[in-house]
Order: structure tokens, then C-alpha cells, then sequence
């Protein structure tokens, strides 16, 4: 057993609440990401003036011996083995689970991805193998545009199928809440296509799927040239699809090979009046002012961020906006731009980890592997990108309840076969899960 701090109950203990749960968790080490449970993922970084309580910080807000109360799909109550060893008799042995000294940790979030498209772009894998730049490709017709084609001439079944491998191989890796971007029909009818889908896998699969409108990625090729005609559609779009309960947030590509910022802030003002919030793919290849703009907005996150300046990062910080990095696409595109990490830190920005799930940059669809690069690639450490996964990735996605082991959040777990948490990011190629549960009902 790991030597990790005993839990403190977080609701009065009597028998009623002891004896009243539809599934117990029982002997188990649990990495709660909670700060009721000493989780600071910057008290290392500040000194012993600004930070009291450093000492009693725990990593990965880790509790040993621990159980776990669920009820109504939601964590209704986190003790210790030994407080509900007593009532386990008012218990069906179906309702309880043992898990033997393994880790429990929230359900991995993947908050960035493109998972619903068609197509294939094994090709220009290919040619940049051979020299070719993303800018080069995306110039002689491919990138998004390839993309795009192969998307709007799949209908919604073929669609599904496609997708529905990728999400699945995330599904058996831990995730229970995904996101899900638009962004490769860049036309009403396809865009609506690509939205509905994801809302069907996250519905035939029991995970939450946040869906983000993404139609200002790419200039398609019917507006060439004519990039703010293009933009006037994607503002007049978002109502649409908005009324029809298919947009959670809203996106955009702020870069020199697609839109600039502002033409940017005119989707956002849409969104503002919709009241949906926004996040931004923001200086992956240049700084054009994209987090700026974005945590102009009060937005969600900001994402891939090579090119942020502390500047911005400071902007980011006051408006409580995630960074969310990209390892895949840094590996895919063999970047040597390192995202500015010490300057993440130093200002207390929440760092969230993702596959970025895509066709051409990022054919990722290990959020496993995703943490492993951001430690190997961007040196950070594996509590910070679990952390990445799980409570900065629910901040990133706006899920106010999910992402942690703490009382009245969504009861979405996962078990784990490992010694200690860093096996995660440390793993290669290994999946060590042993079980599943998303509000509060075990997979099987």
C-alpha cells in the first residue's frame, strides 16, 4: 500500500448516509485532484511567503485507504476503509467493489479533438517526410481543404463509423468526457452533419461529448479570396445551429494561413450573444494575437500556444483561460517551438493536455500517449499533465462538475492497475485500466 494521507469525510457521518449509496468503492489509493485534499499544482513554484500551507500540499491530492460513496451518479461521500467497513453488510455484493490498494482517479477529459471527419491523410504524412511544409501542403490544396471534401461527400452514417473507431479507442483508455470540434464542412449542411454525429456517439457510447462550433477554421474553396464574405456565413450559422441544441462553445483558427483576430472577435460577438463561451487555436505557427483575443473574451482556453508571449500569458491568467497543449501536434509536425512552460507556471496558468485528434496534424488517439509527450516534449511533470486530463481539462471544457474526486461531482472513475500514478504518463503503449465508471454505473 502506498503511504498517502488518510481522507478526512467531507459530509457529518451517521448511518443513514453510511448505509444509503447505490455503489461503494472500497480499499483503494485515490489521486483526487481536489484541493480539499492538498492538490496545488503550483505550491512547488511559490515561495514559503506567499504559500502558508505549502508543506501540507499533497501531489495529485492523493488519498490511501480511501472508499468512495456514490448515489445518483454523483460522489456523495469519500472517507476512509475503515469508516465504512461497518455498514458494508447493509450492502449487495453487487454494489460493492474492492479494489484492492488499486488507483481510482476522475475519468480522463480529451478536450481538444477533431474525431468526426472523413477521409485520409496518410499522403501528406508522407510528404513532409520528404520536406513539405504544413504551410506547403495546406497551399497546393490539401490540409483542412482535403479534409473538408472527403467530410462533406460522407453522408451521416458513414460519418458515424468512421469516427466511431477513433472515439472508441479513446473510450478504452479511461476517457469519459470528450470534446468534439466541427470545422471540416465550412457549409451549413456539413457542419450541422458533423455536430449531429458527435452528439450520437457520445449518446450510442454513455460519455459526455461537449460539442464546439468550429466553421471559421478554414477558407473554403468557394470563398477564395473573399475571407470576410466567408466569415458573415459562419456568424449567420452559429444562431442556427445554436437553436438546434448542437453547440456547447464556439472555436476559431487564428493564424497567418487562416483567420485574423479580427476576424475572430466577429464570431465571438456572436457567441457572446448567445451566451456561449469560446476558445481559441491560438499561435501554433505565429502570434497574431489570439490569446489575447480570446481571454479578451473571459474564454474557456486557448490552444497549442508555441508562439504565446508572457505578455499574453498574463492576459490569460486574469481571465482564468486554460493553455491547452498540443504534444501530438508539436511531434507530428517535428515543431522545435516549445510552448513557454516556466511562464505557464510562473503565472499560475492551468495546463491541460489533449490529443488534438485530427486527420494532419495529430492523428493521435491515445490521451495516454498525449501526457507521455507532454512530459517527454515539453517537460512537464506527470502530475501536471494528469492534472491535464482531468480537473484543468473539465475547466477547459467549462464542466463545472467533473474532473475530480470530491462530493457532489459526477461520479465518472476510473481504476487503474498501477503502483503510482506517474505510471501513467511514464507507460508507453501499455493500457493498465481495470474498470470504468460514468455516472456512477460501471462499464462492462
Amino acid at each position: 500500500m502506498t503511504n498517502t494521507t488518510n481522507p478526512t469525510d467531507q459530509t457529518p457521518i451517521n448511518n443513514s448516509t453510511l448505509t444509503s449509496f447505490d455503489h461503494i468503492i472500497i480499499n483503494a489509493n485515490l489521486a483526487t485532484f481536489s484541493a480539499l485534499y492538498g492538490f496545488d499544482i503550483y505550491s512547488a513554484n511559490q515561495s514559503s511567503d506567499q504559500n502558508n500551507n505549502q508543506n501540507e500540499s499533497t501531489p495529485y491530492g492523493q488519498l490511501g485507504n480511501a472508499a468512495i460513496g456514490i448515489k445518483d451518479g454523483k460522489i456523495a461521500w469519500v472517507g476512509t476503509h475503515e469508516q465504512i467497513k461497518p455498514h458494508l453488510t447493509h450492502y449487495k455484493s453487487d454494489q460493492i467493489k474492492d479494489v484492492d490498494g488499486n488507483w481510482v482517479m476522475p475519468g480522463l477529459i480529451d478536450c481538444h479533438t477533431h474525431i468526426v471527419y472523413g477521409g485520409n491523410r496518410s499522403n501528406e504524412f508522407e510528404a513532409r517526410l520528404q520536406g513539405a511544409s504544413y504551410q506547403d501542403i495546406a497551399a497546393q490544396g490539401g490540409g483542412i481543404v482535403s479534409t473538408v471534401s472527403a467530410t462533406r461527400a460522407s453522408n451521416e452514417e458513414e460519418l458515424f463509423a468512421q469516427s466511431e473507431k477513433r472515439l472508441l479507442a479513446l473510450i478504452k483508455e479511461g476517457v469519459t468526457s470528450v470534446e468534439i470540434k466541427s470545422g471540416y464542412g465550412l457549409d451549413l449542411e456539413t457542419e450541422r452533419k458533423m455536430l449531429k454525429v458527435a452528439r450520437a456517439l457520445g449518446d450510442k457510447h454513455n460519455i459526455h461529448v461537449s460539442t464546439t462550433y468550429l466553421a471559421a477554421h478554414a477558407l473554403p474553396p468557394e470563398y477564395k479570396d473573399r475571407a470576410d464574405d466567408y466569415i458573415e456565413q459562419v456568424c449567420q450559422w452559429l444562431p442556427i445551429l445554436h437553436s438546434e441544441g448542437l453547440v456547447d462553445a464556439v472555436d476559431g483558427f487564428c493564424e497567418n494561413i487562416a483567420f485574423t483576430a479580427e476576424q475572430i472577435k466577429r464570431v465571438f460577438e456572436v457567441a457572446r450573444s448567445l451566451d456561449l463561451p469560446v476558445k481559441l487555436h491560438s499561435e501554433q505557427l505565429s502570434n497574431i494575437g489570439a490569446s489575447a483575443l480570446v481571454a479578451a473574451y473571459q474564454g474557456l482556453s486557448s490552444d497549442h500556444l508555441e508562439h504565446l508571449v508572457e505578455n499574453d500569458i498574463k492576459k490569460m491568467a486574469a481571465s482564468n483561460t486554460v493553455a491547452v497543449l498540443l504534444p501530438g501536434a508539436f511531434y507530428t509536425l517535428r515543431d522545435i517551438k516549445l510552448p513557454p512552460i516556466e511562464e505557464l507556471r510562473k503565472h499560475q496558468v492551468p495546463i491541460a493536455v489533449s490529443t488534438d485528434c485530427n486527420p494532419g496534424t495529430s492523428p493521435l488517439t491515445s490521451l495516454l500517449l498525449a501526457m507521455n509527450m507532454g512530459c517527454t516534449l515539453f517537460y512537464l511533470t506527470p502530475e501536471e499533465v494528469l492534472a491535464g486530463a482531468t480537473v484543468h481539462a473539465a475547466q477547459a471544457l467549462g464542466l463545472a462538475k467533473k474532473g475530480k474526486i470530491e462530493v457532489g461531482y459526477d461520479a465518472d472513475l476510473v481504476l487503474w492497475d498501477i503502483a503510482r500514478p506517474a505510471d501513467l504518463a511514464y507507460q508507453m503503449g501499455l493500457n493498465p485500466i481495470a474498470g470504468v465508471m460514468v455516472q456512477g454505473q460501471w462499464h462492462t
